[in-house]
């Protein structure tokens, strides 16, 4: 009777995983979506073609050494080479244990879950470098930051391993539930080294310090990416509890999908109505980055706030969103989509309001954290882009900016009925 409750209590658990994964792959959409919606109609074919492109790059790196470099092989690849011994006694352990602890790491739902995380990194870069990078210069980017980049400090974060053998950040107080700074900062950090070596796009800065919008083509297209991002997350953090099967997990599941949805609430109100006074209008794009901005900064630790503190969190996340998409801009970092603002700043404030709630997480561990996570990312992909600089360049032509992305990488055109000829 025991071994038949487990039994259905692995399977719940598996089951909720792989939903979770799938729901987190249906970001991959959103993505699409909100990218598509931000940049100007001429680049649309493009940043779908680097979106659905990624993602595939990012299933076979991470298949082929990602999760060995971040687990240390486990036992899924043990699996998929044969080794049914290594899997049994995998089970074995998660049995003993009541299927708790490491016992998730023992099945492929595990890669599964792990692996679109690591796409949902690699899709905040694109939009960061909209309109203006080669394409294949980018997918080159993607094999590094998927195979290596990530899941170097991923081993240091989730898998507890010490920082090249110095410090082990577990033992410091670091505390990072579903990835602020483990995905969303680490992204915004490979970004920023990007777009720093890429430069603005055209006509983006004036002299004087005048700065010139170039609005987004298709808006409808960008709230329907925001609404598939903000339904994505439930699985994203949800899916981070990693089991379902007993009372204690289902509660804090639930916890962890009613504080996910009440921080992007509390982000989208305060971003608008910040727009609004510093504005002087409702910014839908300030609104929409302000929702994306609380799932992000509530992402580090969905579980110990209460409902309203959840909210909070995220309305800080909103307002801070708005103030540092201008700060960037008037510091000439051109980020299209908002994303190094969005990812970056609201995932280090994401982990910075753990210990608000988590009496175990101390803000010195948050800090060394942060700093790790950014400084390791940054560093070695702004290595990475400047020897793509100086192989086959980063940056299209002017001329080739001028016509688009679309036809100039994929020649065609994402809207060819409206095109005047």
């Amino acid at each position: 009777m025991e071994n038949q409750i487990f039994e259905l209590q692995y399977a719940m658990d598996t089951f909720y995983f792989l939903v979770c994964g799938a729901l987190v792959m249906w970001m991959a959409a959103g993505f699409s979506m909100l990218e598509a919606g931000l940049v100007r109609s001429k680049n649309t074919t493009e940043i779908l073609t680097k979106n659905v492109a990624l993602f595939a790059i990012s299933c076979i790196m991470y298949m082929v050494c990602g999760y060995e470099l971040m687990y240390e092989g486990g036992y899924f690849l043990a699996g998929i080479a044969g080794n049914e011994t290594l899997v049994a006694d995998a089970l074995k352990s998660s049995a003993e244990e009541g299927f708790n602890g490491g016992s998730v790491y023992a099945s492929a739902s595990d890669f599964f879950f792990q692996v679109v995380f690591v796409a949902t990194a690699m899709s905040i870069v694109s939009g960061a470098v909209a309109e203006r990078m080669k394409l294949w210069a980018f997918l080159a980017f993607a094999v590094v930051m998927t195979g290596f980049i990530y899941p170097m400090e991923g081993a240091w974060t989730w898998n507890g391993a010490d920082v090249f053998g110095m410090y082990n950040l577990g033992d410091l107080g670091f505390s990072d539930f579903a990835g602020s700074g483990i995905v969303h900062m680490a992204g915004a950090a490979a970004a920023l080294s990007g777009v720093l070596l890429l430069g603005a796009r055209k006509g983006k800065y004036g002299a004087n310090g005048q700065i010139n919008p170039i609005p987004g083509a298709n808006l409808p297209m960008a709230t329907l990416g925001t609404f598939i991002l903000w339904m994505g997350w439930f699985g994203f953090n949800g899916g981070s509890v990693l089991k379902l099967g007993d009372i204690a997990s289902a509660n804090s599941v639930a916890m962890v999908f009613l504080n996910t949805n009440a921080a992007a609430a509390g982000g989208a109100m305060a971003a608008i109505i910040t727009a609004r006074l510093l504005f002087g209008k409702a910014d839908l794009t300030m609104l929409l980055n302000g929702a994306l901005a609380g799932l992000v900064a509530i992402t580090a630790e969905p579980s110990t706030p209460t409902a309203l503190q959840a909210t909070l969190f995220g309305a800080i996340g909103g307002v801070l969103v708005v103030f540092s998409i201008v700060a960037l801009d008037k510091m000439k970092i051109d980020d299209p989509v908002g994303a190094i603002s969005v990812h970056g700043t609201c995932g280090l404030l994401g982990l910075l309001l753990v210990p608000v709630t988590n009496s175990g997480v101390s803000f010195s561990g948050q800090l060394i954290g942060a700093a790790t996570i950014f400084i390791w990312v940054f560093g070695v992909s702004f290595i990475v882009w400047y020897a793509l600089k100086a192989i086959m360049g980063i940056r299209v032509s002017e001329e080739d900016e001028y016509e688009g992305m679309d036809l100039v990488d994929c020649g065609m055109e994402a809207y060819p009925e409206f095109t005047s000829k």
